[in-house]
């Protein structure tokens, strides 16, 4: 009769293989996550206040720019900028899911605290606003206005918009110490390589906006 006993370590190391955790490390919006070696430990890279305040403020950056994308659908019919308003939308959305897994991830704030002043209520103190956000005036503007006036004041609204995250991401690399995060640096690399592409296709549109509101 064949000896059995050889199948048990075979069990044993299926068993066992099962029992091994699977590290798997998130990508970047757009990028496919990696499966670690189980060997590999959770620990995180260092970081610096700039580079969470730069995820805080992004996250309230972002969130204003799929505000205005909103209003397309209701306010215009100019096919071109829905495309490109859905295209701004989609790409926020993801990279705002990134930056919180961010933060959560190294137990920051998801949102940008704003100063506490003695005797201030806080329940209605204003959030600060980053480079190149609308004001509330402009936001108005942009809620009222319709057809062409809208795709107007959307483009340069937007453009504006892009800007100060350009902004952002040249002020988080000035900083000493800042940005050394690789998944933060990629990521705001990114960040501003795609802005400056929508910001030229944004420019050509403002432009062909211009020249039919003179004919």
């Amino acid at each position: 009769m064949p000896e059995i006993s050889f199948l048990f370590p075979a069990h044993a190391q299926q068993t066992e293989s099962a029992k091994t955790p699977v590290v798997v490390q998130p990508g970047a919006p757009g990028q496919p996550s990696k499966t670690l070696p189980p060997a590999t430990r959770a620990t995180l890279p260092q970081r610096s206040p700039a580079d969470v305040a730069f995820m805080q403020g992004m996250i309230m950056h972002h969130s204003q720019a799929i505000e205005m994308t909103a209003l397309i659908v209701s306010h215009t019919g100019n096919k071109e900028l829905r495309l490109l308003g859905a295209r701004i939308s989609s790409s926020q959305e993801d990279e705002i899911k990134f930056m919180k897994r961010w933060l959560a991830a190294r137990g920051e704030r998801i949102s940008m605290a704003p100063p506490e002043m003695p005797g201030m209520d806080m329940s209605h103190a204003a959030m600060p606003f980053m480079p190149g956000m609308l004001t509330p005036e402009q936001m108005d503007a942009l809620r009222k206005s319709n057809g062409a006036d809208f795709d107007r004041l959307f483009l340069a609204g937007m453009i504006q918009h892009h800007n100060g995250a350009l902004t952002m991401v040249k002020d988080l690399f000035d900083t000493a110490g800042a940005g050394q995060d690789a998944e933060l640096f990629n990521f705001a690399t990114d960040a501003d390589n795609s802005q400056r592409a929508e910001i030229r296709i944004m420019d050509s549109m403002l432009e062909k906006n211009t020249k039919e509101e003179k004919r």
